[in-house]
């Protein structure tokens, strides 16, 4: 009996030596807030609510959220200016804003390269009329706009490719997909991402500018192979793109309106919220098998962070007006919605921070 009890304690100091928790960052657009969550294997919790934004009675509209390499830092855009956006610095250390800088019309999604340190951000442009907007690139130490690279209509999806070299952006109107040099801060390429052969040529000009029937609304390069996959919300597909041949090489059909993808950082899933039927979707990329659609907590799936070790997708779901957030998490490995957890209105933006033990 003596022993039983030995060995139940050591395996419970066992288990707790190898505990794991995870932290990640969400934003939500209409409460103008950020939550810091923790996960620790089984349960997900809102450590702490951080309010964004200068105008305590105007929506601002925190949307594109990151956390840049080293970890000591967070991004948040405020996409509801006055006329521009701005993007705002905080410290992860104390959740407090370090800087601010203004970017270009509606700034949404963005990251920073390992490489320059800048952050890439594009301006999304909801106002006037559909016309060629922006990326931003900003001196992540300084907070110092450098310049705005102009691209497509609408740009979305802002990533950066593993070696920090190339930034990837989709123009939603004009169904393009976008390569600029890091360093030169150049437009490398542009791809055309429509399937012509099911265009009606009629229809696709519209004040001189192509209106696209995919509406790609995400991009993001794999880990570790020449390829980028891109969400065509409009067109119901994931897009893979061959990099060394800049063409179309798959297009995966989906269910009705993928929005975010995101692959994990070991190369071996690929994760898409399916933002039309309130679902989200796991792929094995070596065989490109779909493994499993989950039904979300709630309807408007948005956004995915996987956590560094590959385990588990954290999925951001907007919910209808008045309506909290919720963050779902699935366990990749087994292939469970494990747990879930409400924050602000309209959970949009999300990044992965860090894990420790």
């Amino acid at each position: 009996m003596k022993r039983i009890k030995i060995l139940i304690f050591l395996f419970s100091i066992f288990n707790f030596s190898n505990a794991q928790n995870y932290y990640l960052y969400v934003a939500s657009e209409s409460d103008d807030t950020v939550s810091l969550l923790k996960f620790d294997g089984k349960n997900i919790e809102e450590k702490e609510r951080i309010t964004v934004g200068s105008y305590p009675t105007e929506i601002e509209g925190p949307h594109g959220i990151t956390v840049d390499p080293n970890g000591k830092y967070w991004y948040v855009s405020l996409a509801h200016g006055n006329p521009y956006g701005k993007l705002i610095k905080y410290s992860t250390e104390t959740n407090k804003v370090v800087d601010e800088t203004t970017l270009g019309l509606f700034p949404a999604s963005m990251q920073i390269s390992k490489i320059t340190g800048f952050l890439y951000c594009v301006n999304f442009n909801l106002h006037g009329n559909m016309k060629p907007s922006t990326v931003s690139v900003v001196d992540a130490e300084t907070m110092t706009e450098i310049t705005q690279i102009t691209t497509g209509s609408m740009p979305h999806g802002s990533r950066i490719s593993s070696d920090g070299l190339k930034q990837y952006s989709v123009a939603m109107m004009s169904g393009e997909l976008y390569e600029i040099d890091a360093l030169s801060l150049k437009i490398l390429r542009k791809l055309d991402l429509e399937d012509h052969s099911k265009m009606n040529h009629n229809n696709m000009k519209m004040d001189k500018m192509k209106h696209s029937i995919v509406k790609p609304t995400w991009v993001i390069p794999h880990p570790n192979q020449n390829v980028l996959y891109v969400a065509g919300n409009g067109s119901d597909e994931i897009i893979e793109i061959d990099i060394d041949k800049w063409a179309i090489s798959k297009r995966i059909k989906t269910e009705k309106g993928p929005y975010n993808v995101e692959i994990s950082p070991d190369g071996k899933y690929m994760v898409a919220t399916l933002k039309s039927v309130a679902k989200t979707a796991v792929w094995e990329i070596k065989s490109g098998d779909l493994i499993k659609t989950f039904d979300n907590s709630n309807s408007v799936p948005h956004g995915v962070a996987i956590s560094s070790d590959s385990k588990y997708a954290f999925i951001s779901v907007e919910g209808v007006g008045g309506q909290p957030g919720i963050v779902d998490v699935i366990d990749l490995e087994n292939q469970i919605l494990v747990d879930k957890v409400e924050i602000g209105k309209q959970a949009g933006g999300i990044a992965f921070w860090k894990k420790d033990i």
